[in-house]
């Protein structure tokens, strides 16, 4: 997988790679002469006294310093910029999938699993990219380069280059061969440390008010013991490689200074091509090194390649018609026909063969226990989620024959946990509808009773909102992003248990300011409280994903046990003015 994404995404790149490689072998060509000036100041100018042949080839030298350093310096710019601009698109393209994704794919991945391929992961594949550019290039050409020129020196000392080269090699093998296992667990183990820490973050109220801050402590030392352990455990295989490379390097200069010694003493090799070399020697077991170093990346950018892949291969359970049908001028006629879904690996259906319609202009209230699949249902209709059996249709039209881009323009969501993003009120509200002017976006928020605090507020629609919303309370996020809803003026309203967090006096006052904004849309609401819904032109009443009862509030009191209960769990008796059904069975329509 690494080399498939390597391929993919620096194909785009192939110029500045070709920079890279131009110029790593002009800096490697540059450091192999250096070499063997030196031999000829020393053989031809030190020994003869020949001071003018100094100069001559010192001055060579410095040219070829020069120009080592300059190759040096473009070869880390253009590397850095490949390796940047890989990881730039990488992102971009693991966005664009998880974009894409429907809430069953996110689920099965989990966000802190897919934060971290997004970041940490992409992060070591572009580390290796930098390195290789950097490294991985010169290594070989000054593994070759640098054997020639030993050979050419002198052609006695060779076998100490067949002897350091495979020893070392080996060793490294052997010590990459144990981290690759160790990296993957590595990953997989950050992905821990994430999840623990976000749930922690996001519900540090629960664990206070839970008195848990021990028992999450003690959690997250868990996880964080494991991680430090696996990475302790890579940090000891790398402490190791590192000895053994300078061991191998030392030794081998050690050796060629000895049997080199004996060779110069013999009359058969000049003192200078021994310095030379042993430089040529140290350049290629630098080179064995530098390679190793990246080779120790690659497993674990391998590991992180493939966690990767697995996001941008992921094919998403919603999948856009190949050709869709247009949707011109919307009724707003909702119907969902047998419809059944169940969640994967589950054994029965959260829903199971629901059938109703809604039409514009009136308001359809779905209530239940909790469990009996209320949410579930009204994700259907944005496609958030795709039904398992039967169809939901709009105007007549599957919505998966649909595009999904126009189909959620046509949609305005209020989703049952409220979220806001960070920036202001105004770019919140303005979320769905980034033209709307602020006397639009005032009159959603009087609408959504939310204009007293935030007039209150010195900078007004210029107050600024944290992630998630987190300063602001659970009623004003609530109303809050009712108003992005209304300001997006969408032809379908789907409020998903969006009016819990406001008392009944709020509650009413939005139902009321609420009608006549609404009045020539499609609403669809989920509730917990009767009041809400009571006025609702038709009800449904779930239980345990079957539809139990289909009437306006008062026939469902007359003919639905299950809404009788309801209403009883509620209000008191006298006030619910329940009067025993003819029938005590349930009516299914």
């Amino acid at each position: 997988m690494l080399m498939r994404l390597l391929r993919r995404y620096l194909a785009p790149y192939r110029g500045l790679l070709a920079v890279v490689a131009l110029l790593q072998l002009g800096s490697t060509f540059a450091a192999l002469w250096l070499p063997a000036l030196n031999a000829d100041i020393i053989d031809n100018g030190v020994a003869r006294g020949d001071i003018e042949h100094i100069w001559d080839v010192s001055i060579l030298m410095l040219l070829a310093s020069i120009i080592q350093i300059a190759c040096s310096c473009g070869a880390v710019w253009a590397g850095a910029n490949v390796a940047m601009s890989l990881g730039r698109d990488v992102r971009a393209d693991v966005l664009d999938a998880v974009m894409g994704f429907s809430a069953r794919e996110v689920a099965r991945f989990g966000a802190p699993s897919l934060i971290t391929r997004n970041t940490n992961d992409v992060q070591q594949v572009q580390q290796l990219v930098v390195m290789g550019a950097i490294m991985l290039v010169s290594a070989p050409i000054m593994m070759v380069g640098g054997v020639v020129m030993a050979l050419r020196e002198d052609v006695g000392l060779s076998w100490l280059v067949a002897v350091a080269v495979p020893v070392l090699l080996a060793a490294v093998l052997l010590i990459i061969r144990r981290m690759v296992p160790l990296f993957r667990q590595q990953q997989t183990r950050i992905d821990a440390v994430n999840r623990v820490m976000r749930e922690q973050i996001t519900g540090l109220r629960v664990v206070r008010a839970f008195t848990r801050e021990d028992a999450e402590r003690q959690r997250f030392g868990v996880a964080n013991e494991e991680l430090t352990d696996t990475t302790l455990a890579v940090g000891r295989l790398m402490a190791l490689m590192f000895p053994i490379v300078m061991a191998v390097m030392n030794l081998s200069t050690v050796a060629v200074i000895w049997f080199g010694g004996l060779r110069v003493d013999a009359g058969e090799m000049q003192i200078g091509s021994l310095f030379a070399y042993l430089t040529y020697l140290i350049q290629i077991l630098m080179s064995v090194m530098m390679a190793t170093m990246v080779s120790t990346m690659i497993p674990r950018a391998a590991v992180s390649a493939d966690r990767i892949g697995e996001v941008l291969a992921e094919r998403t359970s919603v999948v856009a018609p190949k050709s869709p049908v247009p949707l011109r001028d919307l009724r707003g006629e909702v119907e969902f026909v047998d419809v059944s879904f169940t969640y994967p690996g589950a054994e029965a259906p959260v829903l199971d063969r629901i059938s109703f319609s809604a039409r514009r202009g009136t308001t359809t209230a779905v209530v239940g226990s909790t469990g009996s699949g209320k949410t579930t249902l009204v994700k259907l209709l944005p496609r958030l989620f795709d039904a398992t059996g039967g169809s939901v249709r709009l105007d007549g039209v599957d919505v998966r024959d649909i595009d999904p881009e126009q189909l959620w323009s046509r949609v305005g969501l209020v989703p049952q946990k409220p979220y806001l993003f960070s920036g202001t009120v105004a770019s919140n509200l303005r979320f769905g509808r980034p033209d709307a002017t602020d006397e639009e976006l005032w009159a959603a928020l009087e609408v959504a009773q939310a204009d007293d605090f935030v007039s209150a507020y010195a900078d007004g629609l210029e107050h600024p909102i944290s992630q998630g919303g987190t300063n602001v309370s659970g009623g004003q996020r609530q109303r809050l992003c009712i108003a992005r809803a209304l300001v997006a003026r969408p032809e379908l309203y789907l409020f998903d248990d969006s009016f819990s967090a406001l008392d009944v006096a709020t509650d009413a006052r939005l139902r009321a300011a609420l009608a006549p904004w609404v009045a020539d849309a499609t609403v669809i609401v989920v509730a917990q409280r009767v009041s809400t819904i009571a006025t609702a032109d038709q009800i449904l009443v779930l239980d345990g994903g079957r539809l139990v009862g289909v009437g306006t509030h008062d026939e469902l009191l007359d003919t639905c046990r299950t809404y009788q209960e309801i209403v009883s769990s509620q209000l008191r008796v006298s006030d619910a003015e329940i009067e025993s059904p003819a029938t005590t069975g349930e009516v299914t329509p």
